[in-house]
């Protein structure tokens, strides 16, 4: 067992993340090696300041520019998206350890026998015509009288096009060959998955070994859990309480995960074993360089919401889907990070005519003292998102 002091435990999760003193992480081979840290960052479409894979990339990733990303994802292909924790951007050598769920989408669609001959159109057009979107395929003219909820992921309600496209990714059939902002763009993942481990078998042989296997790997995204309900797990099908104690268990017995405890805290927190030398490096007490970013609503970091409550002192809620009459905040806000603590948020708008990104707010936490030094460094902070966004004029609204 590790006893850490709250700040300890704020550092080791900030220096893991690589948001702590230098940067670590640097350009396409950075991203690489965070996302493969991580298993998988979440992916968002909505981009008010930025998808929210890519403001998880700014805060971490020297020299990062959005295009890195989709070169990793569409042209490289070390990068594939697909359901993970919710839908997800995760390392193509991950791909055989879902093949259980993309074998619960075949057994789906058997319940429904009209989809087979809609798949054969579509996967005949897709032969000849390369990457469709379900907007290409209305020349189709696919009918069905069915309601259509795919195993995977979504409902695609009465949207046929978009139903039978869904499907045949859920199987594997097909992988998103691009965007287009919010629109995907579907091919047959023959043509950009390797065959070794396209057809892959699935490498964990029970539903133990497989929940041991995500319970793992959601440690390691976040840094630090606890054996307790949390949107950490999401999308780990039968990770039921009595599942995920089991799990835990042997986990430590196997000693793959190490409890720690931290001060003021009744619950046992966990970290992945070879994380330790993160730990021995903050209980040297080094002095890291402040450094301040903007966190994304969705990062990794912010998985469980309580347990950054519990260690940071700090209340983050994402408001997007909250009547707006009922926001404490705003529709789009992000955390502010400096040093080892959560200053503040703030909501920021890039109007990209303009090519202007607008701070429309910032509100710092009660206890923090507005000196020039920190806003500066905050507003340099702006100054970096902006080019992250392309954007040429920052402007401040307010503060």
């Amino acid at each position: 067992m590790v006893r850490l002091t709250k700040r300890q435990a704020r550092q080791f999760l900030l220096l893991k993340h690589g948001l702590l003193g230098e940067h670590r992480f640097i350009g396409k081979a950075g991203i690489m090696d965070f996302v493969r840290q991580v298993g998988c960052i979440q992916y968002d479409p909505i981009d008010v300041c930025g998808k929210n894979a890519e403001l998880v990339l700014q805060s971490r990733i020297s020299g990062f520019s959005k295009s890195m990303l989709d070169e990793l994802l569409y042209q490289d292909r070390l990068l594939v998206d697909y359901p993970d924790k919710n839908l997800a951007i995760m390392p193509v050598e991950d791909w055989p350890f879902f093949e259980r769920y993309r074998q619960a989408a075949r057994q789906h669609a058997m319940k429904y026998p009209e989809m087979e001959a809609l798949t054969t159109q579509v996967r005949n057009y897709i032969q000849h015509q390369g990457p469709v979107s379900s907007n290409d395929l209305n020349v189709l003219q696919l009918n069905g009288d069915f309601t259509w909820s795919s195993a995977i992921h979504w409902s695609s309600g009465n949207n046929i096009s978009r139903a039978v496209l869904e499907q045949m990714y859920s199987t594997g059939e097909l992988v998103i060959h691009h965007k287009k902002g919010t629109r995907k763009y579907y091919d047959v993942a023959e043509k950009h998955i390797q065959s070794d481990l396209l057809h892959a078998p699935e490498p964990l042989l029970n539903e133990l070994q497989h929940h041991k296997w995500r319970v793992l790997r959601r440690i390691g995204a976040v840094g630090l859990l606890w054996n307790r309900a949390s949107d950490a797990w999401l999308h780990i099908w039968g990770l039921k309480s009595e599942q995920r104690n089991n799990v835990f268990h042997e986990l430590l017995q196997e000693e793959r995960i190490i409890e720690v405890k931290v001060e003021q805290m009744k619950e046992t927190l966990y970290c992945r074993a070879e994380d330790i030398t993160w730990i021995d490096t903050i209980l040297q007490n080094q002095e890291f360089p402040m450094r301040c970013e903007l966190i994304a609503p969705l990062d990794n970091l912010m998985w469980d919401r309580k347990l950054i409550n519990a260690l940071f002192d700090y209340d983050y809620k994402w408001e997007i889907y909250t009547p707006a009459l009922k926001r404490k905040f705003g529709y789009y806000v992000l955390p502010l990070l400096y040093g080892d603590r959560f200053i503040g948020r703030a909501e920021i708008v890039v109007e990209r005519k303009a090519s202007k990104l607008v701070v429309k707010h910032v509100w710092y936490e009660k206890d923090v003292q507005l000196t020039k030094q920190l806003e500066a460094r905050v507003n340099d902070c702006f100054k970096r998102f902006s080019l992250f966004n392309s954007c040429e004029t920052v402007v401040m609204e307010a503060y």
